[in-house]
């Protein structure tokens, strides 16, 4: 399998790229020359280096023995340097300290310095473009591998090809199981994963394709975001020692992760690719901010969070396909999310949304009487909540604003927070599949009515209530 580089090198402006600023001045250099950091001086210096190509013998990302390279046409190579030694792993929690304030070009130029062949891009097909971008304004040799799980959309599958070609490397592609996938088919059918979520076909479809793929790596580099999952991921370093998987040597501590963007904001990330006019999905054009595979994927509405689109019928607190997993392990041992202490019963001590003097905040045994009565004096509107999740995060704006639209109208708007212990009784009782669910509970009737669609702006919750009321 071909080595993936970049084949032709950029230079850089000496201004250091600060992700809230996103400002460049490049100019094409000489063939064969690019621009390294000099850390010393916090500046950027000219350095002449001439490359040379030839066929690469380093392993390929999934370190496979006899394999038949014809398979794979050879990409053009530039050959990497020797990786340094190997560093121990209580160094990367100083180095991730030393990182923290680090651009995202950088940590990336550090990343491959550091490891040389032994590390790969991750590569999903959505806004992680990004890091090869910052990987071919390295001018460093790279290597990008992706996860084809045989159910991308195929707006991906041609982006995957507009990129191999934009940058002119080869993409490392990794498949799952042929036989595991057959026998997880047909003993449960194409769409199992509506029914009983989505970790077993991921687990046969991703996770252990990526498994294999990091055997081969002695570090691996992510897209992860500290903004981009409610809880899972706002704690995330720049660098660490993977808490999950193994790399080329074995064991625990074996494998280094690298999440150069991970104190970037969507945003900026969004401000950088267009600066730089790099190719993007075009299924981005159509409404989707994260992209995985298509059954699971869906475009955003106004008002939700960018990980709603992705298994929007499980927990927001699940939105991890195993491939992260350590964040979610990590989550487990603290229920505040990152956000506050944790109490045992499994709520924390986040500050509360949803505050406004027009809305009422229900108790358990406030919203049970309001689900028992038939005859109400008025009608409610109440949000089932948890203050961590990013999705509630997302609507409180136009929550609030409807209810002081709603002050006076007749129609009480309240709140009910339904995570920790109330989240077993919300479930069965108030129809809460997800964080937030919405309920009407109509003047004449005690079934609430539970609103079906995602768009949260003040004008579609206005209309779902003047439709009922």
């Amino acid at each position: 399998m071909a080595l993936a580089v970049a084949s032709s090198s950029t230079s850089i402006s000496g201004r250091t790229f600060s992700p809230s600023t996103p400002s460049f001045d490049l100019k094409a250099p000489p063939v064969g020359y690019f621009r390294v950091f000099d850390r010393a001086l916090g500046q950027i210096q000219s350095q002449a280096v001439t490359f040379s190509q030839r066929r690469s013998s380093v392993k390929p990302v999934n370190a496979q023995s006899k394999r038949n390279e014809s398979i794979v046409p050879l990409a053009a190579t530039i050959v990497a340097p020797e990786a340094v030694e190997k560093v121990e792993a209580e160094d990367f929690t100083q180095l991730a300290k030393g990182l923290e304030n680090a651009s995202p070009l950088e940590i990336m130029d550090k990343a491959l310095e550091k490891f040389g062949n032994d590390i790969a891009i991750a590569f999903s097909g959505a806004e992680d473009v990004a890091l090869i971008e910052y990987a071919h304004l390295t001018g460093r040799p790279y290597r990008v591998f992706s996860l084809d799980t045989g159910r991308l959309n195929p707006e991906t599958y041609q982006f995957f090809d507009t990129v191999e070609k934009h940058y002119g490397i080869r993409i490392e592609y990794m498949f799952p199981d042929a036989v595991e996938v057959q026998a997880l088919v047909r003993s449960k059918g194409l769409f199992s994963f509506y029914e009983d979520g989505h970790q077993e076909c991921c687990r046969v479809r991703k996770v252990r394709p990526l498994r294999r793929a990091l055997k081969g790596l002695r570090a691996w580099i992510t897209g992860q975001r500290k903004d981009q999952s409610p809880g899972t991921r706002s704690e995330i370093p720049v660098v660490q020692v993977d808490p999950v998987f193994e790399g080329l040597d074995g064991g625990i501590g074996s494998l280094v992760k690298w999440n150069p963007v991970a104190n970037v904001e969507g945003r900026d990330i969004w401000d950088f690719l267009r600066a730089m006019n790099v190719p993007v999905n075009s299924l981005h054009s159509k409404g989707y901010i994260s992209i995985g595979c298509e059954p699971c994927t869906r475009s955003v509405l106004p008002g939700q969070h960018e990980r709603e689109g992705r298994w929007w019928w499980e927990d927001a607190k699940a939105k991890e396909c195993g491939l992260h997993k350590g964040n979610i392990k990590q989550e487990e041992g603290n229920q505040s999310n990152g956000n506050g202490a944790a109490h045992s019963n499994g709520t924390a001590t986040e500050t509360d949304i949803f505050t406004s003097q027009n809305l009422v905040t229900l108790s358990r045994t406030g919203i049970e009487n309001l689900a028992r009565l038939e005859n109400r004096h008025e009608p409610w509107i109440v949000v089932l909540y948890a203050p961590w999740c990013q999705f509630c995060q997302a609507m409180e704006g136009s929550y609030i604003e409807l209810a002081d639209k709603l002050a006076g109208s007749g129609v009480k708007v309240g709140k009910f927070r339904a995570d920790g212990e109330q989240k077993e009784f919300a479930q069965n009782e108030l129809q809460l599949g997800s964080f937030p669910t919405i309920l009407f509970f109509p003047k004449h009737s005690s079934r609430p009515i539970k609103y079906p669609s995602e768009k949260r702006d003040v004008d579609s919750l206005m209309a779902f209530i003047n439709a009922l009321r």
